[in-house]
């Protein structure tokens, strides 16, 4: 199973969009699976169920965080360069989605049990976050390779 099919089955058994996404790609980077699965726990729904940056997003943000991040406060060149592959990451999930907004992009307000309920019943976490879930994940893999 490669990562995206393993952060699109995390999500399907019932993880949040940032536990899949973070904790499929931080399998590669040597984190354990249930210590990236806890690091994630409040990002889902966009953001502990906000409705704001996607949990995908979040999750790949934190991977990008792990990857690139400093440990040396005054490290100015890696801060520098984990925002750019932010920034990068988030424009190109934008492009394709129109949004890194948890609520627009699945057209719902996951805050309150009506919106919940108005996704559930759409199908939304069924179909179309699973599809950004392995989406967010090939951004990162791509950003990687290119």
């Amino acid at each position: 199973m490669d990562i995206h099919e393993t952060a699109v089955a995390r999500f399907r058994q019932g993880f949040s969009c940032s536990q899949a996404v973070f904790s499929a790609l931080a399998d590669q980077m040597g984190i354990e699976t249930e210590t990236a699965l806890k690091i994630a726990g409040g990002f889902g729904g966009g953001m502990g169920r906000m409705g704001l940056t996607c949990g995908a997003v979040t999750g790949a943000i934190m991977a990008l965080g792990l990857k690139y991040g400093s440990t040396n406060p005054t490290d100015t060149q890696a801060k520098d360069h984990t925002y750019a592959q932010v920034q990068e990451f988030a424009r190109r999930f934008s492009e394709r989605h129109g949004s890194i907004t948890c609520n627009t992009l699945i057209n719902s307000d996951i805050s309150t049990p009506e919106g919940r309920k108005q996704a559930r019943e759409a199908g939304t976490f069924a179909t179309l976050c699973p599809m950004l879930v392995g989406d967010a994940v090939k951004i990162f893999e791509e950003m990687q390779v290119g």
